[in-house]
């Protein structure tokens, strides 16, 4: 059995993605790593960081994005498509920039796929999210945030990467631009992997993290619309009240260790709002996320009501 790791990413250095950390977090489990580097920024670091890892099981190849080809964030999509298709194993893990697995999830992960391996029913696993919000301490367990997603998947042509890169879909006779068609692309029939993905996305500096939400907006609206929201917005992304926050009092992978001690924007998070500017409310703040959320974490366990699902759950 061959397992083989994939991922896309442009200027991850400059946007702060842990990306070395989600490589390194999946160098145990795979036999290689694909990454499809877009064309950067002078000024991002990324593949020199790649090449300081002089790891053999990585393969980076050279990509250019398409925006006008590809709008509405499809090129995330597209990308994805490119990676996997260089990738050589009987598994395909996908681990987007900003996410990062946890060493103690490896050993069943593995076992998983080699329970499943010869199970053709199976065409994916669905990993559990921790999404983090603004620091390491804090993690969401809101309606508003989705619980699980697809991350493996077997190696077959006709699985595609979905919509801006959320999921993947069975597409037969797919003609490579309609990332975002519904007809004719079929759910995955999926197991649980046994694992946990470590969403590190809105974990940044406060300006940092604007600056991504920029260049976001640029892949999905267009730059214009980016323009436009750059204009009527402050420098500094608002967190909001971290308070409404669950905190997070398990571990984190190893690999984020050194990220975590070096964090130093926490004073940023709990600067007070200028008189006259009410506080910021974020889709987890609204009432009526809070109300499922309390509904579903105190009468049903945690279960997600009422969400749109990426993925048929065989068990």
């Amino acid at each position: 059995m061959k397992i083989s790791a994939f991922s896309f990413l442009r200027n991850g250095s400059k946007l702060h993605y842990p990306i070395v950390e989600s490589v390194q977090s999946a160098l145990p489990l795979v036999d290689e790593f694909v990454i499809a580097l877009g064309n950067s920024d002078p000024d991002d670091t990324t593949r020199e960081q790649f090449e300081a890892l002089k790891e053999p099981k990585l393969v980076l190849f050279d990509t250019v994005w398409d925006l006008e080809k590809y709008p509405q964030g499809t090129e995330h999509a597209h990308q994805t498509d490119l990676a996997k298709a260089r990738c050589s194993g009987d598994w395909l893990l996908y681990l987007q920039g900003d996410e990062v697995l946890h060493e103690e999830d490896l050993d069943t992960l593995y076992h998983n796929c080699e329970r499943y391996l010869n199970d053709e029913r199976v065409e994916g696993m669905l990993f559990d999210y921790l999404h983090f919000w603004g620091d390491y301490a804090h993690a969401h367990n809101s309606h508003a945030w989705y619980k699980q997603e697809i991350r493996l998947i077997r190696n077959r042509p006709d699985i595609h990467s979905f919509r801006s890169a959320q999921s993947f879909r069975r597409i037969p006779n797919f003609d490579g631009v309609s990332y975002r068609k519904k007809e004719g692309a079929y759910k995955l029939n999926c197991v649980h992997s046994g694992a946990r993905i470590f969403h590190y996305g809105w974990v940044r500096p406060p300006q940092a993290m604007q600056k991504k939400r920029i260049y976001f907006s640029t892949n999905h609206r267009g730059a214009d619309a980016a323009k436009a929201q750059q204009a009527k917005e402050s420098n500094q992304f608002d967190y909001g009240p971290l308070e409404n926050i669950p905190r997070f009092n398990q571990t984190h992978p190893a690999v984020m260790q050194k990220a975590i001690a070096n964090m130093d924007w926490q004073d940023h998070l709990y600067e007070k709002r200028p008189d006259g500017h009410p506080p910021v409310k974020h889709k987890h703040d609204k009432f009526k996320y809070r109300l499922l959320t309390w509904i579903e974490n105190t009468l049903f366990g945690g279960r997600h009501l009422f969400a749109s699902k990426n993925f048929n759950r065989l068990k």
